[in-house]
């Protein structure tokens, strides 16, 4: 619709402070996914969160909607809407690569990458000898599954991705906010996908966080990231947890991190 922005809902700024933080939540999700961590980095830093448009419940359009190519293309536009440049990003699980490609076309608007839980490739690749955890047959009966009855589907892979049961209810409630053909388009788009390429072009500084259990994306695949990334400064960073969401199920142990990477940033990066 014109005039109207097309692809998040609910942005909002919250707390002051010379650098912007950027919350990008991944599948599955929304901006709640953040309520353990805003309260302490809103203290000294402005952040900025939303929710993306599969998690605000929209109906689906025409074909090709969904690609890592416009997530990014819409994380720009949000950070070119608040007037925000030199953030830091903190992009979660396919929101970490969204936040890859967006750095590669607008290098000015990004002070440093936080990667969390992220996976730039899920299916393994045995001839390249790349592991990304999943085989394609697994994929495949995954996708069938939503297809076949999302509610079900979701209730049984939020508890294995949550890896607490006190997280499980906060996830399948915002699982269960996506409209199924919706979710099932967007996870095509992360679990069939491949964006290891683009690794090659970031050179924005880079913390990559993992979680030592989290069955999706495991240590391996930020090893791989690191090495991949070889213009840009990266650190790796392992939670010791499990689960594919740290912000839920160890929230002290990622401010941390957070709070590390702040600290870093040069006092002239900040939000304009």
């Amino acid at each position: 619709m014109e005039g109207k922005m097309r692809w998040c809902a609910n942005a909002r700024e919250v707390g002051s402070g010379k650098t912007t933080v950027v919350l990008a939540h991944g599948y599955g999700a929304d901006q709640g996914l953040w309520d353990n961590l805003v309260p302490s980095l809103s203290q000294t830093n402005k952040v900025l969160l939303f929710d993306w448009d599969f998690a605000a419940g929209e109906e689906e359009d025409d074909g090709g909607r969904y690609t890592f190519d416009r997530f990014a293309d819409d994380l720009i536009a949000l950070m070119d809407e608040k007037e925000v440049r030199g953030a830091v990003v903190v992009g979660h699980s396919m929101s970490a690569m969204a936040a890859c490609i967006a750095s590669v076309r607008r290098p000015e608007l990004f002070a440093h990458l936080v990667l969390l839980c992220a996976s730039p490739r899920y299916i393994n690749s045995e001839e390249e000898g790349y592991v990304g955890g999943f085989e394609r047959a697994g994929i495949d009966g995954m996708l069938d599954a939503m297809a076949s009855d999302f509610d079900a589907w979701v209730r049984g892979f939020v508890p294995n991705a949550a890896g607490d049961p006190e997280s499980v209810p906060h996830l399948e409630k915002s699982f269960l906010a996506m409209r199924p053909a919706v979710a099932l388009e967007v996870a095509k788009m992360i679990f069939l996908g491949d964006q290891r390429d683009v690794l090659d072009d970031v050179t924005a500084p880079c913390t990559i966080v993992q979680v030592n259990n989290d069955f999706a994306a495991p240590p391996s695949v930020a090893e791989y990231m690191q090495r991949r990334m070889k213009g840009a400064e990266v650190a790796v960073e392992i939670i010791d947890s499990v689960g594919h969401f740290p912000q839920l199920v160890a929230p002290q142990q990622l401010l941390d991190i957070l709070h590390g990477v702040l600290l870093r940033q040069p006092r002239r990066r900040a939000r304009c």
